[in-house]
């Protein structure tokens, strides 16, 4: 095999890269919150009795997060299959269902939030997402997300080989258009800076 087609068997698909990349990602969960500095549990609000979608749930990470601060009726998705497999182990009460933020299997206004973290990274077209999510939330109802400040994907080690997992940089004022034009309302909206620089956005819309 070439250097160059070995270099593009690395780069993987979400799907395919979270599963093998699902046993090692509670390493970096610390890190992770790093990002977010309580930040989107903030954002969330109270969520009593509420439904509340987590897509892209990874291995449960924020799903941990709001139960220490709120009940609700959480349904965890994600695209990847081992990452849901160990959601399930971390939080038993919870129903996993497998899933792409583009074709969510789910019914028409189901939800009262829908939380995406460290999502739209990895959509290049955030437009149908966002219609999609607009599809699934009740009237009214909130979609707190989060855009990493990632221009490149990071490599993840993987048993033997490192991994990158097919990403997308987004331009934060593109992300909060993209919201407007899908029929959502921006209700808050902050940056998390490091060293003078923005490296994560978060975002509390409402669905109009």
């Amino acid at each position: 095999m070439s250097k160059r087609n070995s270099q593009k068997s690395r780069v993987k698909l979400s799907s395919q890269g979270y599963d093998l990349y699902a046993h090692f990602y509670d390493k970096t969960l610390r890190f992770l919150n790093t990002f977010e500095k309580g930040k989107l549990v903030e954002f969330c609000g109270d969520l009593t009795d509420k439904k509340v979608l987590d897509i892209g749930c990874g291995t449960g990470r924020e799903i941990g997060l709001l139960k220490e601060h709120t009940k609700a009726d959480f349904t965890a998705a994600d695209i990847s299959e081992e990452m849901l497999k160990i959601t399930k182990k971390k939080h038993p009460d919870v129903e996993t269902v497998q899933a792409d933020i583009n074709s969510m299997p789910f019914k028409d206004e189901e939800f009262d939030v829908v939380v995406a973290a460290f999502v739209i990274v990895h959509i290049k077209n955030i437009h149908k997402a966002f219609k999609e999510v607009d599809r699934v939330l009740k009237p009214g109802g909130i979609f707190v997300l989060t855009n990493i400040n990632q221009r490149k994907a990071p490599k993840l080690q993987v048993e033997n080989e490192k991994i990158v997992i097919k990403s997308f940089y987004h331009i934060p004022d593109h992300v909060t258009k993209a919201l407007k034009e899908s029929f959502f309302e921006i209700e808050k909206e902050e940056f998390v800076e490091e060293n003078g620089a923005w490296i994560n956005q978060i975002i509390r819309a409402r669905k109009i």
